[in-house]
């Protein structure tokens, strides 16, 4: 603590002198001014009283709220679980978007990352995720780092229009705030998920963007003197990212069985996704979701190229039917990818070939989705099933969107404990199946 009230962190012992990262306006201290330590870590109060708030990273309100001054004190920094600690994660951590739930699963537990340009979607699909999740059973995180006022004040009134501010707690550091304040916002995020894992329960964290939280540590390094490495950040920018991104897992039933899943998100350039942030990260998560401008422009909307995005965790995160359906889906498409770009030089083309074209094109389509209408497991499972089993092949893409509600509501309306079932993770016998194909093919054939 400075003389003045300002305050820091003491970042690097040195023979004759402390290097401090201050966390407070630069102008508050001056030479001459007297300071003395603390002899603690930075620390936040955190309780479920955070949901809903907005927060900077050593738990000031930065909305018009009261102080939090009550709950569990939490130190930003800690180590990651021990491996002897954590389960495997099997759980999924359902978002409602079909070409994620379907060809990239996420599982409690898990680190996701979201890479792609500069808007692309990166963080409407993030806030999709959130969305997604029920209160009372994930609780959300979601870090801004380095962001204008303006953009978290417009995340603020988004969260509470689409109704999960109550499940959220937003932790921002500011673009003008230190860069000291910019590198922890993280860590004070996972702090919070960390301590609603401690009570047994299951967290979210959104980091955006942990590009910028890099250039905010590269340019502490730099005013601290320490020797830059590839693209002037320090030696040491890896093991900063993975010793947080570490702090995200699934703990064992002895620990309470509480998970907390991570999703980063990376900005790259001109879809360059070799340079050194974006590998690292890529490197140290368990897959991407790659979001691809020229799909953006085209107006598929999420712009997610399935091809390149990976999810490392596979279908061991789906439930039953999910996996079923979507079994040969990133198959599917990469052929019909591969066929397409065959087609417009005006090959000639077998009927087989055409089959193929069209049965990707509905895919391409039905993966298309609306910001937060987001779909449940038997819906997803339905639509899926329709596209697979050729019920769509004579519908027209203009009338895809409106023919599959069409043939969802009747499906619920007709036959509601199928959905009720699927819901619940089952996998449908034969005579159920045929049941679900009446149903369907009737409605689809009025709607066209």
């Amino acid at each position: 603590t400075f003389q003045s009230g300002a305050f820091g962190i003491a970042f690097d012992l040195r023979e004759t002198d402390v290097g401090v990262i201050l966390l407070s306006d630069e102008n508050t201290v001056a030479a001459g001014d007297g300071v003395k330590g603390c002899q603690r870590l930075p620390e936040l109060w955190a309780s479920r009283e955070v949901l809903g708030r907005t927060i900077d990273p050593l738990g000031n309100p930065l909305d018009e709220g009261p102080h939090l001054r009550r709950g569990e004190r939490v130190p930003l920094f800690r180590p990651a679980p021990d491996i002897i600690e954590r389960r495997s994660v099997q759980e999924t951590l359902w978002t409602g978007i079909m070409a994620v739930d379907a060809a990239i699963p996420i599982g409690r537990g898990q680190r996701e990352l979201i890479i792609g340009d500069r808007n692309t979607g990166k963080t409407a699909l993030a806030i999709d995720v959130v969305a997604s999740q029920r209160p009372g059973d994930v609780a959300c995180v979601y870090v801004m780092i380095g962001q204008p006022i303006s953009r978290v004040r417009a995340l603020h009134d988004t969260l509470e229009r689409v109704g999960c501010l109550s499940n959220t707690a937003i932790v921002a550091a500011y673009a003008s705030d230190t860069p000291g304040m910019q590198y922890l916002a993280p860590l004070a995020g996972s702090a919070l998920a960390e301590y609603f894992r401690s009570c047994g329960g299951h967290a979210l964290i959104i980091y955006d963007d942990l590009t910028k939280h890099a250039d905010a540590y590269r340019e502490l390094a730099l005013l601290l003197d320490r020797p830059p490495g590839r693209e002037a950040y320090p030696g040491d920018i890896f093991y900063v990212h993975a010793e947080l991104l570490e702090r995200a897992a699934a703990l064992t039933t002895a620990l309470g069985g509480g998970s907390v899943t991570a999703i980063p998100i990376v900005e790259t350039t001109d879809g360059d996704i070799s340079a050194y942030i974006p590998t690292n990260m890529i490197s140290i998560t368990d897959g991407q979701i790659y979001l691809d401008a020229a799909r953006f422009e085209r107006d598929e909307r999420p712009a997610i190229d399935i091809g390149r995005s990976v999810s490392r965790i596979g279908a061991v995160a789906q439930p039953p039917p999910v996996r079923e359906a979507a079994k040969n889906l990133k198959i599917q498409l990469s052929r019909f990818e591969s066929l397409e770009k065959l087609s417009r030089v005006g090959l000639d083309i077998d009927v087989a070939t055409r089959d193929t074209l069209r049965r990707g094109a509905i895919l391409r389509t039905l993966l298309q989705q609306p910001r937060f209408r987001l779909r449940s497991i038997a819906e997803q499972v339905i639509t899926l099933t329709a596209a697979n089993e050729g019920w769509l092949l004579n519908t027209k893409n203009a009338k895809l969107a409106d023919v599959v509600d069409t043939m969802l509501n009747r499906i619920n309306e007709q036959a509601g404990e199928l959905t009720q079932r699927l819901n619940a993770g089952e996998l449908l016998d034969a005579a159920a199946f045929d049941r679900l194909r009446t149903v369907a093919i009737e409605a689809i054939s009025t709607a066209q």
